[in-house]
Formats: structure tokens, C-alpha cells, sequence
């Protein structure tokens, strides 16, 4: 059956081998039998730079332009992966997408982003978020030695795990009626598309109405110890879900 399939929040890292596992028998199962892939964000726990020359990062980086060769890929970026760049698509054979992406599926419309932007109630982090997309702030970063931005790396991630273990599942760290809405408002004039996105880690599907025109919201499923998850989408059964465990 021809279908595509799409991920996110797959945080791999070297400190993640069972899950490194599993991703890499999914793309040699998905490999010339899917449309294409879509990765929307925070694929890598972390990134760094382009010119990260981990054997991680090389590993990874030869297992996702195997696959592109056979079948489209396409990456977004997340919070924790903004900085992936030219260097990476070039060297992977990826299409980097814009944070907001609209597509046609099998004759339906869809609306595709990271997740992150939703969560407006987060007003530290959106403050971050703004600071950590623009260009200036970017060149800066990626004019830091290497090895000085690895450690602020882990810097970053200790910090954003000690605020996750402190505020638990949050709901400021969930997306927002009104930003969801907001996001949509751009779509209005058309027939109204499904949003896909993940981040939030609360997998789901959930009913909004914008200005009475209902359209739907699918929540991508975290991989996280030995599981992870993904959703399809094809001609015959719209957008279905589906788990994973190594």
C-alpha cells in the first residue's frame, strides 16, 4: 500500500543505543516501500553543528543518505535540533522543511510543524525559542569552537531536564487551545487541513473548531528507552498511529 510516514522526538544520541537500534531497523524496513519520510523535529537530542564529526553523528548521517537514495526524506527542525543546516541535508539527502509546512497527502491537505510554537503559555521558553531561531544568534553560536558548544550543549539539556523533573508534565509544556488556533488562523481560506506535530510527548488526536470549521490535530508519539512510535498516512485510511518497541 502506498503511504508516508512521519516521526518526531526521537532524541538519539550516543547515550541511546536501544532506540539508535530501532530506528535503524525501521528505515531499512521503510526503505523504497514508503512515499517519503517525514521527521518533524528534535530527531537528535542534540545538534550542535554541521561539522560535528562524532562516529554517532557519522554513523547516522550514512544510514540517512542510504535511505534517501531510495525514498524521500524530510527533516524538520525541533527544539533541540534548530541548528541543523545546508551541510547536513547536502551530506543525508534531506529536504530541510520550513517550521510550518503545508503539504498534500493522497488529495488532503496537512499542516506540519515541530510542536513548540504551540506551547504559548511557556513564556520562558517561547522567549528562548525567539532568541534561538534568529540568524544573528545562530552565527554566533556556530562560530564557538566546536568542543566549547558540546559542553554548552549538555549544559542546555541538564538545564531542560532538571526543569522537567522539577514541573513534571506540565501543562504550560502542552499545546494551547489559542495557539493552536493561531497557527490555523493562516489556513482559513482554505478547505481546513489536519495539523500533525509533535514535542508536547502526550501522543493523541484531538477536535478544534476554528470560526465553526472542524479540523483535527494527531500528537506524534516520543520514543524514549526501548519504544517509540509513528504515525501513516495513505489514500485508503487517512492517518493512522502506530507503537514500536525494541
Amino acid at each position: 500500500m502506498s503511504q508516508t510516514v512521519l516521526i518526531a522526538d526521537l532524541h538519539l544520541s550516543e547515550h541511546t543505543p536501544a532506540l539508535n537500534t530501532l530506528f535503524e531497523g525501521c528505515l531499512k524496513q521503510w526503505q523504497g516501500q514508503i512515499d517519503a519520510l517525514y521527521i518533524l523535529g528534535d530527531f537528535f537530542d542534540a545538534w550542535v553543528g554541521d561539522d560535528d564529526d562524532s562516529d554517532f553523528i557519522r554513523h547516522i548521517k550514512t544510514m540517512l543518505a542510504d535511505f534517501a537514495r531510495h525514498t524521500p526524506l524530510y527533516v524538520m527542525h525541533g527544539n533541540r535540533d534548530f541548528l541543523l543546516g545546508a551541510d547536513f541535508a547536502t551530506a543525508t539527502g534531506a529536504t530541510l522543511l520550513p517550521e510550518r509546512t503545508q503539504i498534500t497527502l493522497y488529495g488532503q491537505p496537512y499542516v506540519l510543524v515541530h510542536g513548540d510554537e504551540l506551547c504559548t503559555d511557556d513564556l520562558a521558553y517561547q522567549q528562548f525559542r525567539l532568541q534561538s531561531r534568529h540568524p544573528q544568534w545562530q552565527a554566533a553560536m556556530l562560530a564557538k569552537p566546536l568542543a566549547e558548544r558540546r559542553v554548552l550543549a549538555a549544559q542546555i539539556r541538564q538545564m531542560s531536564e532538571s526543569r522537567k523533573s522539577a514541573e513534571g508534565k506540565s501543562e504550560i509544556a502542552d499545546a494551547t487551545e489559542a495557539g493552536v488556533l493561531a497557527l490555523m488562523q493562516a489556513y482559513a481560506a482554505t478547505p481546513m487541513p489536519t495539523l500533525i506535530h509533535g514535542h508536547t510527548h502526550r501522543p493523541a488526536v484531538h477536535q478544534h473548531q476554528l470560526n465553526g470549521r472542524p479540523f483535527t490535530r494527531h500528537v506524534l508519539q516520543d520514543w524514549h528507552g526501548h519504544s517509540g512510535g509513528y504515525l501513516t498516512i495513505n489514500a485508503e485510511h487517512g492517518v493512522q498511529s502506530h507503537l514500536l518497541s525494541a
